[in-house]
């Protein structure tokens, strides 16, 4: 914070929800500010300025200066005014870039009296370029002090109020450039987004991961139970979808031999939006050759962890009140068994549809006639149990009705290797034993052609390309896939989706 904060004088700054008229009026005096400066031979809007130091750097290098030091460095800097007040002939503008904020102490008898008055017409919201030297004001301020100052882009609307920000949150998210302006927790947010994305890669390629980039345009909408977006190509006369996941194009390249591969891709998924849910989101999916479910749940809390500690310096997160530390061991708990707790008997996939419709029933849990057994446990498991699961725990031993792409356990043939992460009541993770048995594959694979059939638009086709990868041979793998925006959310403490988007999608604006 600078030493002068203006006050409610200042005539550069208009209160969040402005109306219309007085802001096409805000706009008018901009505008006719522009046309003076053209007037005058200067252009409002330059092509670069030759920038020196990034603010954080100058305060890197000269934090610690002592209160009314000045230095003879010398340096050029940018920002946008955030702040100006003008004592006579003294005047303070406090300018921010990505990094930091500093304040420009600027004299008139340093810069002269045209200058001066130049600088004194500036606005907030206005990016300027400024040289001086690194000083310090006697109350302790760093600052820069100005010999020169360039206009670099006029702005010709108003900033949001800097303490009260954007009062409606729809206007936040659609307005995300304004938003970010003035609210450092949106700006901290994308910063954890950006640090997560980076320690996932510095995971993984330490672990001899190669990253890849696969289809966005699918023939067959594949890998995961969800609706696509359909489209079509016009050259080709074809219809395609975007992906609803990563998967099968990863899993084509274990068959090619490349044995550890991962892609962080965005995915997009024609359903619902919610808290959790956006229709298009970031995935991470990763595939190792040679390795179960159980390498990849300890790859999991591995890339959590690491997460956590790349973006928060730390890895112990407050979740819902309670101190936890993500290196710990996670618990890991059979899905049939945390159902069967909850209704306070024993469910299995081996049991009677029947039986199960009237332990469903029986406890206000809805199912639909095509569900079979072990599609009901998991109703019962996703409406019963899974908004007590706060700490991260590992559900695993899914029945097969709900995994077609994941291995039968070795021990019990109607349930898979399978697991999914639940931390704070939400899946932030899911991970297999990869099926890699064609002839098993296309039986589940026509298993989804017919529940599609029957009426579930989420269920798979058969992908027959991906069979005939799988018969060259694919060798025992294993897969995981990660929600890159649930694990920013988890990381960063907000409890909307939309928080760690930077455009999340919305309804049409009602433009006025």
């Amino acid at each position: 914070m600078s030493d002068n904060i203006p006050t409610g004088a200042d005539a550069t700054t208009t209160p969040a929800g402005a109306d219309a008229s007085n802001l096409e009026n805000f706009r008018e005096r901009r505008l006719a500010e522009i046309a003076a400066l053209r007037a005058s031979g200067v252009n409002p809007y330059p092509y670069r300025f030759d920038r020196t130091h990034t603010l954080g750097e100058i305060r890197a290098a000269h934090g610690a200066l002592e209160a009314g030091t000045e230095t003879s460095e010398v340096v050029a800097i940018t920002g946008r005014v955030m702040l100006k007040r003008n004592q006579g002939k003294l005047m303070f503008l406090t300018v921010r870039d990505r990094s930091d904020e500093i304040q420009l102490f600027v004299s008139k008898s340093v810069v002269g009296d045209d200058s001066f008055d130049t600088i004194a017409t500036l606005d907030l919201g206005d990016w300027v370029g400024a040289s001086g030297t690194v000083m310090t004001t006697r109350k302790g301020e760093l600052s820069v002090k100005t010999t020169e100052m360039q206009l670099l882009a006029k702005a010709l609307r108003p900033m949001p109020d800097k303490w009260h920000g954007l009062s409606d949150v729809d206007t936040r998210f659609r307005q995300r450039y304004a938003d970010l302006i003035v609210n450092a927790d949106a700006r901290r947010t994308f910063e954890v987004r950006h640090a997560v994305i980076s320690s996932v890669r510095k995971t993984l390629g330490s672990r001899g991961y190669v990253e890849v980039e696969t289809p966005v345009l699918h023939v067959e909408a594949g890998g995961a139970h969800a609706r696509p977006f359909i489209t079509h190509h016009n050259a080709l006369d074809m219809q395609l979808y975007l992906r609803i996941a990563l998967e099968l194009h990863l899993k084509r390249l274990i068959v090619g031999g490349m044995e550890r591969v991962y892609e962080i891709g965005r995915v997009f998924r024609n359903e619902g939006i919610s808290t959790r849910h956006n229709p298009e989101f970031t995935m991470l999916e990763s595939y190792q050759a040679f390795a179960d479910y159980n390498d990849i749940m300890e790859l999991t809390q591995d890339i959590i962890v690491n997460a956590a500690r790349d973006a928060l310096g730390a890895t112990t997160l407050d979740i819902g009140g309670v101190a936890c530390d993500l290196s710990a061991p996670w618990p890991r708990l059979r899905m049939v068994d945390l159902a069967s707790a909850k209704v306070g008997r024993e469910l299995h996939p081996s049991q009677p549809v029947a039986d199960l419709r009237k332990v469903a029933d029986d406890h206000g849990v809805k199912w639909e006639q095509r569900w079979g057994s072990g599609r009901i446990i998991e109703e019962i498991f996703a409406e019963k149990a899974e908004a007590e699961l706060h700490m991260p725990t590992f559900v695993t031993g899914h029945p097969v009705e709900i995994s077609p792409l994941a291995r039968i356990d070795r021990n019990d043939p109607h349930l898979t290797e399978r697991f999914e992460l639940f931390v704070q009541a939400r899946e932030l993770a899911n991970g297999f034993s990869e099926l890699n048995d064609p002839i098993e594959q296309r039986e589940r694979f026509e298993a989804e052609q017919r529940a599609k059939e029957a009426g579930d638009i989420t269920a798979g086709t058969v992908d027959e390309d991906y069979l005939r990868a799988l018969e060259f041979g694919m060798p025992p793998t294993g897969g995981l896939g990660i929600g890159i925006d649930r694990l920013t959310m988890l990381l960063a403490g907000v409890s909307t989706i939309r928080e760690v988007i930077l455009f999340p999608t919305l309804r049409p604006e009602v433009m006025e």
